[in-house]
């Protein structure tokens, strides 16, 4: 199944500010949730230990944890933007673990608790592909009618080897599948991947551009790979430093570009680089915000007359 084709770009890539203007006549902030779940590869279903780069501090917010309920977070979360901006509107954003592991009447106990804030205008579920039956995607698409719903899979890598070195406890193919299925739903669904993982070459990276415009999906996010206290990673790291190549910001500003230059031209790019907390990180250090990324991305792409699907076939 190809991708959707109806996003033209008028800017050198997608982004998802203009993307979340075409759905909301208002501004509208992601709130983070911890809702307490937890992995099949972290609870012994399929692996124990997790993602051996995972360190779920790295992205939680302070108020983001689980002696706290959905909708207290979520008012924190919302008193913290509306002071600045009155008027805008929320999507919770259930990010921590895998958000649609548990019992069905679970889940949705919890999606409609956040939804039921009155400045709650959809949801983002951040997931893995092995975990998402279809009668989740059918109880999800009749929220739809009323809400905003994106459905975000971690995929992470698209070469099946990786994906075992890495403990993801899914493959490839799981991936095409749950995001066909979820199409089908008639839902949109979004792709996370890490760049740099142990092992894969530059021509592997970018080999997954050209692979992920064969799906029907709506959103990507790209970041690099990091080091984190208190993975397995850092410690395979240690023991085995050859088998990493960390980048450096400029080439991997070059590396993301080459990346959308081969990328569908429909697809909304939300993020390319992540920026963990200082105590957790132990490299790559840029010691760039990612506001500034953007800027030099930005800069660096009109310096290559560059723009997303340039070498898109």
């Amino acid at each position: 199944m190809r991708a959707n084709t109806d996003v033209l770009n008028t800017k050198p890539y997608n982004d998802f500010a203009d993307f979340l203007a075409k759905h909301f006549p208002y501004k509208v902030q992601k709130i983070s949730i911890n809702a307490g779940f937890t992995c099949p590869n972290r609870d012994g279903t399929k692996s124990v230990g997790g993602c051996t780069y995972c360190n779920n501090q790295t992205f939680s917010p302070e108020y983001c944890y689980t002696g706290k309920t959905v909708s207290e977070q979520l008012e924190e979360g919302i008193r913290f933007f509306s002071s600045k901006y009155p008027e805008m509107k929320f999507l919770a954003y259930f990010q921590a673990y895998t958000n649609t592991y548990g019992e069905l009447s679970k889940l949705m106990d919890l999606y409609c608790e956040a939804l039921k804030h009155p400045d709650v205008v959809g949801l983002i579920i951040g997931t893995r592909p092995d975990c998402i039956p279809d009668t989740l995607l059918r109880e999800l698409k009749k929220m739809e009618e009323n809400y905003f719903i994106l459905i975000e899979y971690g995929v992470e890598s698209t070469n099946n080897d990786t994906l075992l070195f890495v403990n993801r406890g899914h493959t490839y193919e799981d991936a095409i599948d749950t995001i066909e299925r979820t199409v089908s739903h008639g839902l949109m669904c979004g792709i996370h991947l890490i760049l740099g993982l142990p092992g894969e070459s530059r021509e592997m990276i970018l080999s997954h551009a050209c692979k992920i415009s064969e799906l029907p999906v709506t959103t990507i996010k790209l970041h690099q790979l990091q080091l984190i206290r208190n993975t397995r990673m850092a410690r395979q790291y240690e023991e085995n430093p050859e088998l990493f190549h960390l980048f450096e910001l400029d080439e991997y500003i070059d590396l993301c570009i080459d990346f959308i230059e081969r990328l569908h031209p429909g697809f909304i790019l939300e993020r390319f680089v992540s920026q963990s907390p200082k105590d957790l990180l132990i490299a790559p250090d840029w010691g760039v915000k990612n506001n500034e990324f953007i800027v030099k991305i930005n800069r660096r792409i009109a310096e290559r007359g560059s723009y997303q699907g340039r070498l898109f076939v």
